[in-house]
């Protein structure tokens, strides 16, 4: 029996718990950068491996879009045995609300295929957190301290519903999660904190957008998943101690995310969570 099993009496008890990574090979940026080889396997592969080691995960689906293009994400499903759902492009509100109901799902956990690195720990710590409280929603997000690319998103099926039902502008269909965390006076946010008192999530950037992205990661993988394949947070952390000018690779990319398009339009979000970059315009 797993945690996610375990009975509390204020929280979530006996939920089940459905993991959905959302993945596409889409991308503007970086075009097919989810199939990017890593030691032998796409990168996907990387990140499916590292989420399945998580204890709370539930079960874990694949969602992608219906496009012809992402055939290639159902077939490498298909090939590992994991659970593929494939829906709207755009719309990944729609996408996860009906994953979600397809797997009969009460809690509903989302984690962006951009996040080859992340650590089961740090998964585990937000699903705890929201099973053990009463919260609808529940993420390392708001506000970020984790290095970036640790991003795990936590709430109820019925916090997704309403969601799904309320929402009309475009980013908060396309992000999925926007109408909940900015509409406090509707739901329960609740947030995790990293344990150090430093604030890394502008600082260290562990996510896939850019090729140089993907170089950091691949020099992350070849140096320490020979010594252990889960290898953690720490692990990495102590890597970039010892070989600082790995963190060159990818830093002027530092701080750059999606809420940068959007500043005009987020309430709860301001010009110190994000950076604009000149060279890669948006």
């Amino acid at each position: 029996m797993t945690l996610s099993h375990i009975k509390t009496h204020n929280g979530h008890s006996m939920s089940r718990v459905l993991t959905i990574i959302q993945a596409r090979t889409g991308s503007r940026r970086f075009p097919a950068k989810i199939l990017k080889p890593v030691l032998s396997q796409p990168l996907l592969y990387r990140m499916v491996e590292r989420v399945l080691h998580s204890e709370l995960k539930g079960d874990v689906v694949i969602a992608t879009t219906d496009l012809s293009e992402d055939r290639i994400v159902e077939k490498i499903c298909e090939q590992h045995e994991w659970n593929c759902y494939r829906g709207d492009p755009t719309d990944l509100l729609t996408r996860h609300y009906r994953a979600a109901r397809l797997w009969n799902a009460d809690v509903v956990v989302k984690i962006p295929s951009d996040c080859p690195l992340i650590d089961a720990k740090v998964i585990d710590l937000v699903i705890e957190f929201f099973l053990n409280n009463s919260y609808d929603y529940v993420s390392n997000l708001h506000p970020a301290s984790y290095p970036d690319g640790n991003d795990v998103e936590v709430m109820s099926m019925d916090a997704l519903e309403y969601a799904w039902v309320s929402a009309k502008r475009d980013f908060e269909r396309e992000h999925t999660t926007p109408f909940i965390w900015e509409n406090r006076d509707l739901f329960s946010i609740g947030n995790v904190r990293w344990d150090k008192s430093i604030d890394y999530s502008m600082s260290h950037r562990f996510t896939l957008d850019y090729p140089e992205d993907y170089r950091f990661i691949l020099e992350v993988f070849e140096r320490l998943y020979p010594r252990d394949p889960m290898f953690t947070l720490e692990d990495i952390l102590n890597l970039l101690e010892e070989e600082p000018e790995l963190m060159k690779i990818n830093e002027k990319f530092s701080g750059v995310n999606w809420y940068r398009n959007h500043l005009h339009e987020l309430r709860t979000i301001d010009e110190s969570e994000t950076r604009m970059i000149e060279q890669y315009g948006k």
